[in-house]
């Protein structure tokens, strides 16, 4: 599923007008994205929890020409998926 098709199912389950529906969708991925930039952590019960992992920053090399290069600390998101998501999914009829 992806997003437009998540304002399409919003709008008809909730009975809301498309543009109502997206907004809905837009406040609740902002709001993720902003627990994650405020405080590292986002967690959806039942679902699952997003993190920011830090990377330390290292000494690559090109791949083209071989040289080494310094590639910076970084930080990204991590989905940490949970234990009812699991089981629902690996469920076999």
């Amino acid at each position: 599923m992806n997003k437009s098709q998540l304002v399409e199912k919003l709008a008809e389950e909730a009975l809301l007008p498309s543009k109502q529906a997206e907004q809905v969708v837009d406040i609740f991925f902002d709001s993720i994205a902003n627990g994650l930039v405020r405080e590292g952590r986002s967690e959806l019960r039942g679902l699952g929890s997003f993190k920011v992992k830090e990377y330390a920053g290292y000494v690559g090399r090109n791949p083209k020409s071989g040289e080494p290069i310094n590639v910076p600390p970084k930080k990204l998101p991590f989905f940490k998926v949970s234990r009812e998501l699991k089981a629902m999914v690996d469920f076999e009829e």
